[in-house]
């Protein structure tokens, strides 16, 4: 499936237990020998009988992360064409993500409150989010966001001269974040209307970042630069993104299954 260009390898285990480690999660991401992914995700029965099914994400490097907001989407609609409802709720490592049919054939979902104190982040020690001291070539002073992941997110002139591919893995390691960052450079086009970039953490550069445009609106409005909501082109296409007043951060985009399919048995050995 994928959301925007943002692509996943989708399994459901709420029959049959699968339960990949780093290394069975990096082959099947393998876009030469494996099938190919920016995220392997796994369906498993919820924990919490109030959800529809635990989502569980791992990056293409194998490593588990507990948030994806172009995952949660197309999980939802695979959920929904299930059950013939217009309403599913995911749970997942950051809490549980409630989602909702939308107009043209788009998925809502409630990624839950963005998080701006440096504990929630986390940051390694106190300081003020909204201007962290980072600087790379052209790249300086991002705001930290939490959307169940961390984010640091650049305003630039123009998003699309930042080479992202350079500095994006440098950037993710900064010492700052001890759990790594997704980086996103963000150029604010109107106060209703931002581009945006993102390298990944685990993944690389990705065509879109659901979280990632979620942190770039909360940044975007504590700076001052946008509204509390905003649509955000990424190379994929275009999300719609709201900051509710209640804190929660809404977002809406497409959902899209490639193929379906049975892995071979190398890929899990």
């Amino acid at each position: 499936m994928h959301g925007l260009g943002n692509d996943f390898v989708v399994v459901d285990a709420r029959g049959e237990p699968f339960a990949p480690d780093e290394r069975v999660a990096r082959h099947i991401a393998d876009r030469h020998t494996g099938i190919g992914c920016d995220q392997l995700i796994v369906i498993e029965r919820p924990r919490n009988r109030q959800a529809d099914a635990f989502m569980r994400i791992r990056n293409a490097d194998g490593g588990e992360v507990a948030a994806c907001g172009n995952a949660a989407r197309c999980v939802a609609q695979f959920l929904m064409a299930e059950s013939g409802r217009d309403q599913a709720s995911i749970e997942t490592a950051a809490g549980r993500l409630d989602a909702a049919r939308a107009d043209r054939g788009r998925i809502a979902v409630d990624m839950g409150p963005a998080r701006t104190d440096w504990r929630d982040i986390p940051l390694a020690r106190a300081m003020d989010t909204e201007r962290l001291p980072i600087a790379l070539g052209p790249l300086k002073d991002p705001v930290a966001v939490s959307m169940g992941n961390p984010h640091m997110v650049f305003f630039v002139a123009d998003a699309d001269a930042v080479d992202l591919a350079t500095l994006g893995p440098v950037l993710e390691h900064n010492a700052l974040f001890p759990e790594r960052a997704n980086v996103g450079v963000a150029t604010v086009l109107a106060p209703d209307r931002l581009r945006l970039r993102v390298w990944e953490r685990g993944a690389g550069l990705t065509r879109a970042c659901g979280s990632g445009a979620c942190a770039a609106v909360v940044a975007a409005h504590r700076r001052g630069l946008s509204e509390r909501r905003a649509a955000v082109a990424v190379d994929g296409g275009e999300l719609s993104i709201e900051w509710l007043p209640n804190g929660h951060v809404t977002m809406t985009g497409p959902a899209a299954i490639a193929f379906t399919g049975i892995m071979d048995g190398a890929l899990l050995s």
